[in-house]
Parts: C-alpha cells; sequence; structure tokens
C-alpha cells in the first residue's frame, strides 16, 4: 500500500495520524497496521470507503448492536446480489451474440 493511499486514508478519518519519531518518520501502531490490512481487504471484497468507515464506526463504537453490524453486511449482501445479476444479464446477450452473429457488418450498413 502507498504512502499516499495511507495518508488519504488519515485525511478521511479511517485511520489515525501517527505520532513521529524524532527523524520526523511516521511510526505506526500494530493497530494501524492491522485496520490497514482490513480496509484493503474490505475494498478487495467491494466495500466503498464510505462502507468501511461506517464498519470501522460500528467496530469501535461500544453502543454498536450486533443488529447494525448485521443490517450493513445484509446490504452490502443485496448489493452484490443485484450486480450479480446484471451481469448474468450481460453475460447472456454476450453469449447470444457469440453464437448468432455470423460476421459482417453488425448494424445491416454497407
Amino acid at each position: 500500500m502507498g504512502i499516499e493511499t495511507i495518508r488519504s486514508y488519515e485525511r478521511q478519518g479511517l485511520l489515525s495520524e501517527p505520532t513521529r519519531r524524532n527523524s520526523g518518520y511516521r511510526q505506526y501502531t500494530q493497530d494501524a497496521v492491522i485496520r490497514l490490512r482490513f480496509i484493503k481487504r474490505a475494498k478487495e471484497l467491494g466495500f466503498s470507503l464510505k462502507d468501511i468507515a461506517e464498519l470501522i464506526a460500528l467496530h469501535f463504537d461500544p453502543d454498536t448492536s450486533r443488529a447494525e453490524v448485521k443490517n450493513l453486511a445484509q446490504a452490502k449482501l443485496t448489493d452484490i446480489q443485484a450486480r450479480i445479476n446484471d451481469l448474468a444479464k450481460i453475460k447472456k446477450v454476450l453469449q447470444n451474440i457469440t453464437v448468432t452473429y455470423k460476421g459482417g457488418n453488425p448494424l445491416g450498413r454497407k
């Protein structure tokens, strides 16, 4: 993960700004490293930075209920299923094109 990405996460409040060594270098804690890994993995799974911020807030808020976390996860599942359905429709159209297309100008133009 690049330093600009990490600094961006700091600016967005996803990660606290670390303390600095006497040399001026940033000193990240083990908790910060764990949070960065969490952010990276959540992004790989398709969560937006907004979603990730909500997940982090829910995780660290002592008043958060399991139901809230479950609701956020369910909303993401619903979104993913909608995208899968859209991709399946696109796949079907493309498969039909590959079976029926015989060459020539697909728009019937000369």
